[in-house]
Order: structure tokens, then sequence, then C-alpha cells
């Protein structure tokens, strides 16, 4: 069974604070002592013996330096820093050891991942219900995941930056048509960019299931991708416009809203909330600026020409 991406947050976290809490908790002399002042839901020493009896039952366990000994329950996880640790009774969640032997009597249970320096002493009749892992390991992959998140943010970001860019040299009247449209016809362009965010990938499925549209289909599916991009920098645009009202540089409006989008991205969940309502709002400014620019007054051929106006004061 593999661990799920909330236990290793869980554990990252308490990983991560426990530098804070060891500056802290020097300050208390009840954990000088290695005693307990946290009272029954938590187990937290500093140096000294960490001690779980079988009628026992806490939220966390975590030593900094010696030895722990779970004989009870521990709800959450046991984390032991540096120090020996022996489990008869329970773990429910994961057991964390970075630097000690750990011995798993038998009728010991760890609901989630036994994850050590060495290779721990299981006996027979102990259950581990999540992984055997190794610290080192362990904490690689969570940091090569998490450089590889921000790699594709810096990616993404200087992608929307180059797109946006190229958009106003070549289309320069894009930014007075996004401008008019956030001010005049906002309702209108959330509706046009969320039916076209929808309709897009059905309208490509519907193509593929046709014989005669299966590459225009196909095209579209490969293709969503850089339009949704698109979608984005029209509304990185119209975000710059929102905030920087009174500029006439189109660079500049554009540069303002993509570092706001860009930082905002970086907010785990959030960011990828705000890429797909930005998205969607983008494909509807610029359907709703290319139906509004492209109306144009054609006279037919053979006709008049219009009349120039009077000259002031000739009747």
């Amino acid at each position: 069974m593999t661990s799920t991406r909330g236990m290793r947050t869980r554990r990252s976290s308490l990983v991560a604070g426990a530098a804070i809490l060891l500056t802290v908790l020097t300050m208390s002399p009840a954990f000088a002592q290695g005693e307990d002042p946290s009272g029954e839901d938590e187990q937290i020493v500093l140096t000294g013996r960490l001690f779980i009896a079988s009628d026992e039952t806490v939220d966390t366990a975590l030593i900094f330096d010696g030895p722990a000994l779970v004989e009870g329950t521990v709800r959450e996880s046991l984390v032991v820093f540096n120090g020996d640790a022996e489990i008869v009774g329970t773990v429910e969640q994961d057991v964390v050891v970075f630097n000690g032997d750990v011995v798993l009597r038998s009728g010991a249970e760890v609901g989630g991942d036994l994850v050590t320096q060495g290779t721990p002493q299981v006996e027979e009749g102990a259950t581990i219900r999540g992984d055997r892992a190794s610290i080192v390991t362990r904490f690689d992959v969570d940091m090569v995941d998490f450089a590889g998140r921000f790699v594709w943010w810096i990616g993404y970001s200087i992608s929307v930056l180059v797109l946006g860019l190229l958009l106003l040299a070549f289309a320069p009247q894009l930014f007075p048509a996004v401008r008019d449209i956030v001010r005049d016809r906002l309702g209108s362009s959330i509706g046009w960019g969320f039916g076209l965010f929808f309709l897009l990938p059905i309208g490509s499925v519907i193509l593929l299931v046709t014989v005669v549209g299966i590459p225009l289909g196909f095209f579209l599916l490969l293709a969503l991708a850089f339009i949704y991009t698109v979608g984005y920098v029209v509304a990185t645009l119209a975000v710059g416009s929102m905030i920087m009202r009174s500029s006439s540089s189109r660079f500049v409006v554009f540069a303002v809203g993509w570092v706001v989008l860009r930082v905002l991205a970086l907010i785990p969940f959030v960011g990828g909330w705000l890429w797909f309502l930005a998205s969607a709002w983008g494909l509807g400014l610029l359907a709703v600026a290319i139906r509004s620019r492209g109306v144009t007054t054609v006279v037919p051929s053979g006709s008049p020409p219009p009349m120039p106006p009077a000259p002031v004061g000739v009747a």
C-alpha cells in the first residue's frame, strides 16, 4: 500500500517545525529534564526517555534525543530524531526514526509507513499497513516532487510571458479591446469563456466520433493546452488593466498582471483553480473581442460613395 499525500504533508510539516520546536522547548526546564508538560494528549520529550504505558493513549509522540518505548497507543505519528524505538502497542499513523534502531515486537501495529535509517527488526506477528521506506529515499522523493512542481511553475511562467509579449507585439489592438470589454461587457465575457472552455473538448470528442471529423477533432484535442494558455494570457492582460487603469502601455499592464497571477499560482490548490478561472475568462474575452472588432461596414459595389458633410456655415 502507498501512503496518502495528506499523511506525507502532515509528516513533512511535523519535521519542518521540529527545528522551531527545539529552539522554543529548550527554554522550558521540564523539557530539558525529559518531563511531559503537555498532558495526556501529547508526549513531547527533548532529552531523556519517551515511554507510553500499555494503558495510555496519546495523540502525538515526539522525542529529540533518547529512546522511545510504546506499549500503549499513539493515535497519530511517532517521531524519533536520535534514539532507538521499540513498539509493543499501536501507532495508528507513521513511525519515523531518523537515527536509531527500530524494533517491532510481536503484536505491534503500525497503521502508516515505517520510515527508518537502517533495517528495522520486525518480529513475526507485527503488522505494518503502510510501506517500509528509508529516510534518505523518502525525503529525497519529497524534495524531487517539490522541485519538479517549481520547475514547471518557472517554465509555464516564462512561456506565458513570451506568448503574451508576442501577442501584444503582433496584435496591438488586443489591449484596448480587452480593456473596453472588462469595463463594458464583463458578464458577457465570463459567459462566453466558460461556454468555450467546456464546449471545445466536447466538440473535439464529437468530431472524433464522426469519420470525416476525426482529423479535426484530433488536432483540436492536441491544441487545447495551447488554446487554454492563450486564454490565460488574455486574462493576464485583463487583470493588469484592472490594476493599472490609467496606464496606456500595454506591455507594462501585461507585466503587472503576469506578476500577480504567477505569484498567486504558487499557492497550493488556489493556483490550480486560478488557472482554470483565468483560462476560461480569457477565452471569453478573446471571443467577445473578435465578435465586436470583426463587425465592419461594407459598401455594396456600384453604390455611390457617401456625401461628405457640408462645410460649417453653408446652408
